[in-house]
């Protein structure tokens, strides 16, 4: 049932979304769980929208569904990506557990007027930067993956040793992930068939059918990261 609901909104974002406009608004404490975390999106499309989504510890899910909601906005109804994973994966942390704050490394801190998310999930660390106006930039910002570990089933997620001493995401050293000249292609841990990846540009596919383009204001104020703008799709 759930996933003839998804294919029926990925085909009524395909013929409608273009015009359509994105308005989002974030809010998350990046260093302790925070009952004032929330995620909103809202469309022009009908039942595609969450309003102050936040996390169910009942049900252990986003309370509106926002998770589940907001992937026909990040895919094409081709299934290719119209938004960087990175920025992506930062929206669902105030609709997450804070256990995934922690298990991720996630982290984030400013440097002048330039903000810097990082995080690493599921083996893959992101690295998602504002400009020197803070904001990011769509659909194409200072957006960077790379893929560091591996994880199975429910995880935890298991690191190169090259990144983090232990092979864990509490040693995870990020000044080396981000260094070209410490090389990819190590196996990750003897006998399983996982090795590490180069740093690579997160932009979504530039083959989707739209992308979104603007930005997003981002305000990093002692722990409270924010995020809000308008986002257009744009035909390619």
């Amino acid at each position: 049932m759930k996933k003839s609901i998804f294919v029926g909104l990925l085909l009524i974002l395909g013929v409608s979304v273009f015009g359509q406009d994105l308005f989002i608004d974030f809010r998350y404490n990046i260093a302790r769980y925070d009952p004032e975390n929330f995620f909103t999106f809202r469309s022009s499309i009908r039942y595609i929208s969450a309003e102050k989504d936040t996390f169910d510890t009942a049900t252990g899910a986003s309370v509106k569904n926002s998770t589940y909601l907001f992937a026909p906005i990040q895919i094409d109804i081709m299934g290719r990506a119209t938004i960087s994973a990175g920025v992506r994966g930062l929206f669902l942390f105030p609709v997450s557990p804070d256990s995934l704050r922690i298990e991720d490394n996630f982290r984030a801190y400013r440097d002048g007027n330039i903000i810097t998310v990082e995080y690493c999930h599921r083996g893959i660390a992101y690295r998602v930067r504002t400009d020197r106006h803070g904001n990011f930039t769509f659909p194409r910002g200072d957006y960077e993956r790379r893929t560091i570990g591996w994880i199975r089933g429910a995880g935890p997620q298991v690191l190169s040793r090259d990144f983090s001493a232990n092979g864990t995401s509490a040693t995870l050293d990020w000044r080396r992930v981000w260094d070209t000249n410490v090389p990819s292609g190590t196996v990750i841990t003897t006998g399983e068939d996982f090795r590490t990846g180069p740093v690579q540009s997160d932009f979504g596919d530039m083959m989707a059918m739209f992308n979104w383009d603007g930005t997003l204001a981002v305000r990093l104020e002692g722990d409270i990261l924010t995020i809000q703008g308008t986002l257009r799709p744009v035909k390619r």
